[in-house]
């Protein structure tokens, strides 16, 4: 038996391979899936099924395009209620690849049809891929549910039988099975997960709250308390999960793609993915200055709502072509009016006198778009107004006009986006600056 992780770093997520004598099951792919059928070819197997431990909310999946392209069964809960052809499981059912059997474990709390599977060498357990159950540190939190899906769960029951997920199917398993999760540290799936990508059973035991002796009351408070945003775009994936995405390329195909700026729509808001300096320059009105960063793909999803259209302007044909490809992860790839090299545009963003801000920072109202945590750990700027980037055009209303407007985050990357999302609301009232990078010197 061979396991074989994947990664995609600006989503945290891991999806897995499982060869065994010549045949192949693919667990929670990505959207794009020839990296699967790659590493098929190179082992010389045949992909013999697809399971998905439930409709992932933050990246869309490739398991209708596996299925269509090999023949390949797709295995999911009973309760998905999915869309596309399918082999629904239940718990303790079992999927035999090679000479390796793959086990069912049904382990509602992050989605009431949550599963996760446990691997057997010799009917003896070696690895449990958890999905969105138990990660590295941590579990999956309870909440996403609540508005998506088949099925929509209260928060409380979930994290309830999160509860139960935990301390009755996966802590039976032996210390030395090995813990593959669908996701890593950085994902909004949890909120204290760790760097390591996989463990084990008896090492999360030690290190994981989560698996701690504690009361379900304790659990479930603990559990709830101080989760992460939830981007506008999780229960949108949720459902392309339930019903399965359109074949990756045929859907990029799909979206005009210029060299120079088309004739543009009144309204409609233009993801601009330069450099800040690059659109400080220049730029166009409805312009949100999203750069091309680890995140870019889960704060598209949050500043865009799902299938509200908008364009996409870049440096370059290379750099439209990548986001392109990253846009289609969240399944975004239709909202895309039109895809464009952008020059300069007509509007420009004035430059901050660092010196001056430094010397009478009470002259400015200062907008903290970080998010709660960071502002809990440090408050950088003590009369500060805090308002995270993901609430920023909900709460413009709050920012008075009187002083000019300076914006900071952590580095750079959000306060850019938010100080061209308050431009057009205060452009004939007061200046709107960027601290940008020059927040790392206070």
């Amino acid at each position: 038996m061979k396991i074989h992780q994947f990664e995609d770093v600006n989503l945290s997520h891991y999806s897995y391979a499982l060869v065994s004598e010549g045949e192949m099951i693919v667990i929670d792919p990505a959207r794009d899936p020839k990296p699967y059928f790659a590493f098929a070819e190179e082992n010389r197997a045949r992909i013999v099924g697809v399971i998905e431990t439930h409709p992932h909310a933050d990246f869309v999946s490739s398991h209708l395009e596996i299925h269509q392209t090999t023949g390949a069964p797709i295995y999911v809960s009973r309760l998905l209620g999915a869309a596309y052809p399918h082999h629904p499981v239940d718990d303790g059912d079992q999927i035999r690849v090679g000479q390796t059997t793959l086990k069912i474990l049904f382990t509602p709390g992050h989605s009431p049809d949550s599963i996760s599977i446990v691997a057997y060498d010799n009917n003896n357990p070696v690895a449990v891929f958890t999905g969105d159950t138990l990660f590295i540190g941590d579990c999956g939190r309870p909440d996403l549910r609540e508005h998506a899906g088949n099925i929509q769960v209260d928060r409380q029951k979930q994290a309830r039988q999160m509860y139960h997920s935990l301390r009755e199917k996966l802590l039976t398993l032996p210390d030395h099975v090995k813990v593959y999760p669908a996701h890593g540290a950085g994902t909004l799936c949890g909120k204290g997960l760790k760097d390591a990508s996989h463990s084990t059973i008896g090492a999360e035991k030690l290190g994981n709250w989560s698996l701690q002796p504690m009361e379900e009351d304790e659990f479930v408070n603990r559990l709830l308390d101080s989760q992460p945003f939830i981007p506008a775009y999780f229960p949108f994936d949720v459902e392309i999960n339930r019903k399965g995405a359109p074949p990756l390329q045929q859907s990029l195909d799909r979206v005009p793609i210029h060299n120079t700026q088309p004739e543009l729509q009144k309204n409609i808001p233009i993801i601009d993915a330069r450099p800040e300096s690059e659109f400080k320059a220049g730029f166009l009105p409805n312009a949100i200055n999203l750069m091309e960063d680890t995140r870019f793909e889960t704060w598209l999803g949050t500043l865009i709502e799902p299938q509200q259209p908008f364009y996409l302007a870049a440096s370059d044909m290379q750099q439209l072509h990548r986001l392109l490809y990253r846009i289609a992860k969240i399944g975004y790839e239709p909202q895309v009016v039109s895809a464009f090299v952008m020059k300069q545009g007509s509007l420009q963003m004035p430059d901050l006198d660092i010196r001056a801000f430094r010397q009478h920072p009470e002259q400015y109202t200062i907008v903290d778009v970080r998010d709660n945590n960071e502002v809990q750990e440090r408050r950088i700027f003590s009369h500060s107004l805090h308002i995270p980037l993901q609430e920023l055009k909900q709460r413009v209303h709050e920012i008075p006009a009187d002083k000019p407007v300076v914006v900071h985050c952590a580095g750079g990357f959000r306060s850019a986006a938010a100080a061209s999302l308050l431009y057009p609301a205060f452009k004939n009232k007061t200046p709107v600056y960027d601290l940008s990078i020059a927040i790392k010197d206070f």
